[in-house]
C-alpha cells in the first residue's frame, strides 16, 4: 500500500500538467506501491508527455517488480497499454522479459503496438536470436504509411549482418512494394547515414523495374 495517496489522486488530475507534475514525483519518490496505478495510467493517459514521465517513473522501481507487472500488461485488450508496456520494456532493457515478445505483438493488428513491439524486440532479442526475429520483422516489410517502414527499416537496421539473409530474401519478393522496403532497408544497413525518404524513394523506382517473382519480365 502507498503512503503517497495524493500522487494517485493528482496522476488522474483534469489537468495534465498536474498529472505531468505527480508522475515527476512518483519517479523522484520512487515508491513501488505505486506501480500499479503507474502502469494503468500508462495504458490511458492522453498527453505523451505525462505518458513519457509516467513511463520514466516505472523505470526507477526495482526491475524484479516492474517487469512481471509490465508483462501482464502486453496481455490487455487496450492497443494503448500493450504499445506503452513494450516501449517500458524497451527503455528498462531486462533481457527476462524477451520470451514475452510474441510474433502476435511483433504482428499486432495495431501499428503502434506493432512498432514498439519491434523496437522491443531489437533491444531484448539475445544475438543468438536475432536471425529468427529478422525473419519475423521481414514479414512486415511493406507494412503501412513511411513512418511505420521507416520504423521497421530502423529494427533491421538493428540486428545488422542478422537481418541480411532475410532482406535479401525479400529484395526477390513479388510485391513491388515489399521490393521497394527492402532495397530501401538494405541501403540503410550499409550507410546508415542515407536519408529514408531518399533510398526509398529510389528503391521504388528500382522495383517497379524489377521482374517479379515468377521471372515474368516480358
Amino acid at each position: 500500500m502507498t503512503t503517497n495517496a495524493h500522487l494517485v489522486t493528482a496522476l488522474h488530475a483534469p489537468d495534465p500538467s498536474v498529472r505531468l507534475r505527480a508522475a515527476l514525483d512518483a519517479g523522484t519518490t520512487a515508491d513501488h506501491g505505486l506501480l500499479d496505478v503507474l502502469v494503468q495510467r500508462c495504458g490511458v493517459e492522453p498527453d505523451f508527455y505525462v505518458r513519457d514521465m509516467l513511463t520514466w517513473a516505472v523505470t526507477r522501481l526495482p526491475t524484479e517488480q516492474t517487469v512481471p507487472r509490465i508483462v501482464d500488461e502486453l496481455r490487455a485488450a487496450a492497443p494503448q497499454a500493450r504499445s506503452q508496456a513494450l516501449h517500458t520494456l524497451s527503455k528498462i532493457g531486462d533481457r527476462t522479459a524477451w520470451p514475452s515478445i510474441t510474433p502476435a505483438l511483433l504482428h499486432d493488428d495495431d501499428d503502434a503496438v506493432a512498432t514498439a513491439a519491434w523496437r522491443a524486440a531489437v533491444a531484448l532479442a539475445p544475438d543468438a536470436d536475432a536471425p529468427t526475429l529478422a525473419v519475423e520483422l521481414a514479414r512486415e516489410l511493406g507494412r503501412g504509411p513511411r513512418e511505420v517502414q521507416r520504423s521497421l527499416s530502423r529494427a533491421l537496421v538493428e540486428l545488422d549482418e542478422a537481418a541480411a539473409p532475410a532482406l535479401a530474401i525479400a529484395r526477390a519478393h513479388e510485391n513491388p512494394v515489399v521490393r521497394a522496403h527492402a532495397i530501401a532497408t538494405e541501403q540503410l544497413r550499409r550507410d546508415p547515414d542515407s536519408g529514408f525518404d531518399d533510398v526509398l524513394h529510389l528503391a521504388r523506382r528500382t522495383a517497379v523495374g524489377m521482374p517479379d517473382a515468377a521471372g515474368d519480365s516480358c
